[in-house]
């Protein structure tokens, strides 16, 4: 018999963003009920402080964007709380096409940010070159702006919502690990520790790459795999202001934003790598996602990135950045309520935009772990929508893996 240890209306397994975001809206919605928030290692501490944190609004996928516009919604609404600026920089982006595909794509960008109400407008060459300095522009045959996105810290973003959460009364775990899930004829008890069983009404998996392992205990194939996501960030320069906008060059299947004085850029690699969620450690600053800092995949694609940025040739790379997102086949998060299985709430499957969408997806969870229905329509993110399938294969993760690499948009 393993000994109680506590008991709770929600118990999270995960305190990155997702976990301290439901967190937050938990104890705001559901005043004097216990929420417990475990994280084996420090809050925050793996895949959302790896996260490059582009908290962009407007995007093909229409169902990310009401996430995306609660979270600058709850940022406002924490400053208050705190007393602090999260000194979101409100940078804006620039969206440049370069070929008739990317163009026409475009062009229903700025349409969907005219549907929600954002403000968006065509610039020639010569602003985006002032705008962005480092940035060529000659090649491309139309250039959106969008002035109202913004980037973050993603470290602090995930730490104002345990914070608020924890002055409304959540209670967070940290050095405890869940080890198992508590499950009776089908029912969700709560969660196995290293220090007792903690029984609640509801559990929610909010453990990024290793979800699939938690999921798994309760028969759940889930789909989504853990996919690396890596970036640079260049040497300073004066060709890098720091107020310069975010730029998105889907031609070149990259992005970049400014870094203090530096350019924080990413690109996706001719072949992404995924790894099955039972072979990454506990503490991912422990895997090698790449002995040579990604310069190898780099180099197969630098010659598109440079029609853009000529300078990456010859500009000293100070930090490589490496970490894991939880990608699927149709680049779809993955959330929501499992079939057949009672009480248990799967918050997982960023597609790295877990930063922008964090504010929807705490808001969601805290409502359908409060027994209410979800503010959000999740239909496209359904955990079933790819039939039954095992995570852990080969064939899985290099379906995971191929998504990444071509994807083009944000």
């Amino acid at each position: 018999m393993r000994k109680l240890y506590k008991k709770a209306d929600v118990v999270i397994i995960g305190g990155g963003v997702f976990g301290c975001a439901i967190a937050y809206y938990y104890t705001r919605n559901n005043p004097g009920k216990k929420i417990i928030i475990l994280d084996r290692n420090e809050l925050c501490n793996s895949a959302t402080s790896h996260a490059a944190a582009l908290v962009t609004k407007i995007r093909a996928k229409r169902h990310f964007i009401p996430l995306s516009l609660e979270t600058y919604k709850v940022v406002s609404e924490m400053e208050k709380i705190l007393g602090e600026s999260m000194d979101m920089k409100f940078s804006g982006v620039l969206h440049l096409a370069a070929s008739e595909a990317r163009e026409a794509e475009l062009k229903e960008l700025m349409e969907i940010a005219k549907e929600f109400n954002q403000p968006a407008n065509y610039i020639s060459d010569e602003e985006a070159h002032k705008l962005s300095p480092w940035l060529k522009t000659d090649e491309a045959s139309l250039i959106g702006y969008m002035p109202d996105e913004a980037y973050c810290d993603p470290y602090l973003l995930g730490t104002f919502f345990s914070r608020c959460a924890k002055m409304q009364g959540a209670e967070f775990l940290q050095g405890v690990e869940a080890t198992e899930l508590i499950i009776e004829n089908n029912d969700t008890l709560g969660v196995k520790t290293t220090v007792g069983d903690i029984i609640a009404n509801t559990t929610i998996i909010a453990s990024g790459a290793w979800a699939p392992i938690f999921a798994r205990q309760a028969g759940i194939g889930l789909p989504m795999a853990p996919t690396r996501s890596q970036y640079w960030i260049t040497e300073k320069n004066p060709i890098f202001p720091a107020n310069s906008p975010i730029v998105l060059l889907p031609d070149a299947q990259a992005y970049a934003r400014p870094e203090g004085g530096s350019l924080l850029f990413g690109i996706r690699e001719k072949n992404s790598m995924s790894v099955a969620a039972d072979i990454i450690p506990s503490d991912i600053n422990q895997f090698s996602f790449s002995e040579d800092k990604g310069m190898q995949d780099l180099s197969e694609v630098i010659d598109r990135l440079a029609r853009f940025f000529p300078k990456v040739y010859d500009i000293g790379m100070k930090y490589y950045v490496a970490g894991f997102s939880g990608y699927t086949p149709d680049n779809n998060l993955s959330m929501g309520v499992p079939p057949g299985i009672n009480n248990l709430l799967l918050a997982t499957g960023c597609v790295g935009a877990g930063i922008s969408v964090s504010g929807g997806v705490g808001l969601a969870f805290a409502e359908l772990a409060a027994g209410h229905s979800n503010p959000f329509d999740f239909s496209e993110f359904d955990l079933k929508r790819f039939g039954d399938i095992d995570p852990f294969s080969p064939e899985w993760l290099e379906r995971c893996a191929r998504a990444r690499s071509t994807k083009v948009s944000g």
